[in-house]
């Protein structure tokens, strides 16, 4: 969910905190206690449980072997790190952190930025000097108040160039200054000659505290005669679900016909607010499959069992009592790219078996696991939790498949009109001229046909960063449902 700008982890090398364990001999075994919260909670919940041997419900013989093992840890994160599966290639996405009150402002809303999104380049003709495109500015943050745009550029921080050993420390601090700059062609289409430029205005930029709304700006345009909706929607955000329904209202109420869903920079976030947009986009199918969840071997037996219908998410009509505003369509038209993540391609892939999605500009990330928030107490809810430490885990638990079962999109789902976004012309953003959004348009004037768009003349480069990827669980899909405690309590490792 992309919503924390800027969240600090500090890692604990050494802890003192222990727990006691009794061995089958009474004796009293000394273990680190976040240690164990940590493996009892990835042994029950964590989604690949199957595939890492010292997370099996037998791995220990006893006690004492258990509190040797976590005590081979110097700190909880080195042990939670040992537990992942293929860090690199399956689970890119599980998280822990010492400071759950930080993380809870990061899944609500509240955190610090400077307003400023952007992807970073190799400039031209060279294999080490950086530059920044801005692709999008937060409203009344702090760049939008200093007069930055999207499609501004940037090659220095504090005055030193951006390259590939330094732009990471130099971006990562709550203030810095860069200083903007031109690409110059030099009128040629090769880029052989091309040049980036630092000029001479400079611009000081501060994180401080910000809750973005992820309703970044909705439109109606007329077109063919029928009015079609425009929404850029830019996080599942459950706190801003009553505003999404009001904005559908106000759809609804203008009679839209279709409807064009920007979701082109929307990284992810809640499944409940998939599940609530969805169905605010369609209304025809309240109560029908909206996708289903394959959990860990042990976890999936045991719902199977016990709860099946814990395993399927389904459309709705309502938002806490209230009526949602739903449009009822049959096909909508989505802007997606590479920054489209985890919720957003559940929403595509779940719509996908029930009405026409068009999705319009280029693969999406790939990420079909949700994670859940972990604590330390007996049934890992906030409630309880142990007030020794302020340790939580943010661990992959399942992952998403919609209705005929498809999942597994690790390369991203594939547009039906591949579009990139040119990062030297990129346009205003919900501007009917926009490329993105042109196609859409394009493509409803055409009555519905599939048609070729072709984008201005584009530079490709080659992408180095995306600043969102900066910042932990910018791309989770979190569930937030409850857990029967009689299920937990049959599969907890006791």
């Amino acid at each position: 969910m992309k919503i924390l700008k800027h969240l600090v982890i500090v890692f604990i090398a050494a802890l003192s905190i222990t727990s006691c364990f009794e061995d089958n001999d009474d004796n009293t075994i000394s273990a680190n206690e976040i240690s164990d919260f940590v493996w009892k909670g990835m042994n029950v919940f964590y989604l690949y449980k199957d595939n890492i041997p010292n997370l099996a419900n037998d791995r220990f013989s006893s006690n004492e072997e258990y509190a040797n093992y976590l005590n081979d840890y110097a700190a909880p994160e080195d042990l939670f790190e040992s537990l992942i599966y293929q860090r690199q290639d399956v689970d890119r996405h599980s998280w822990i952190v010492n400071d759950y009150i930080a993380l809870e402002q990061f899944l609500s809303g509240v955190f610090k930025s400077n307003g400023l999104e952007y992807k970073i380049f190799l400039e031209p003709n060279s294999t080490n000097q950086l530059m920044a495109i801005v692709r999008l500015v937060l409203p009344n943050s702090d760049a939008d108040i200093k007069g930055i745009k999207r499609g501004h550029i940037f090659n220095t921080v504090n005055g030193t160039v951006l390259t590939m050993t330094n732009y990471s420390t130099l971006l990562s601090t709550d203030n810095y200054t860069i200083n903007k700059a031109t690409y110059n062609d030099n009128g040629t289409p090769e880029t052989t000659d091309d040049v980036v430029i630092s000029g001479s205005e400079s611009i000081t930029l501060n994180k401080l505290e910000y809750s973005e709304n992820p309703i970044y700006r909705t439109e109606i345009f007329n077109v063919a005669g029928n009015n079609v909706g425009y929404l850029m929607y830019n996080g599942f955000t459950a706190n801003y679900d009553s505003q999404l329904n009001d904005v559908f209202a106000n759809f609804k109420a203008n009679n839209v016909k279709d409807l064009i869903l920007d979701l082109r920079y929307n990284p992810g976030g809640r499944v409940s607010s998939a599940i609530l947009l969805s169905s605010m986009i369609t209304g025809q199918f309240n109560g029908e499959v909206f996708s289903t969840e394959q959990w860990n071997s042990e976890f999936q037996t045991h719902i199977q069992n016990e709860n099946p219908e814990l395993l399927i998410n389904r459309f709705t009509n309502t938002y806490n009592g209230t009526a949602l505003n739903s449009l009822n369509l049959s096909k909508v038209y989505v802007l997606a790219t590479r920054s489209s993540a985890s919720a957003s391609e559940l929403l595509i892939n779940s719509l996908d078996p029930y009405i026409d999605v068009i999705h319009i500009g280029d693969f999406t990330y790939g990420k079909y696991q949700a994670s859940r928030t972990l604590y330390d107490s007996n049934n890992f809810e906030r409630n309880g939790a142990n007030p020794n430490h302020a340790y939580a885990m943010q661990p992959l638990i399942l992952k998403s498949l919609n209705k005929v079962g498809h999942t597994d999109y690790y390369n991203g789902l594939t547009p039906d009109i591949e579009l990139k976004e040119s990062y030297l012309n990129l346009g205003i953003l919900g501007d009917v001229n926009e490329t993105l959004l042109a196609a859409a348009i394009a493509h409803i004037e055409n009555s519905g046909k599939l048609i070729t768009i072709q984008s201005r003349p584009r530079i490709d480069l080659k992408l180095i960063k995306d600043s969102n990827s900066f910042i932990p669980f910018s791309d989770d899909m979190l569930i937030d449902k409850d857990i029967p405690e009689d299920i937990l309590n049959k599969i907890h490792f006791k």
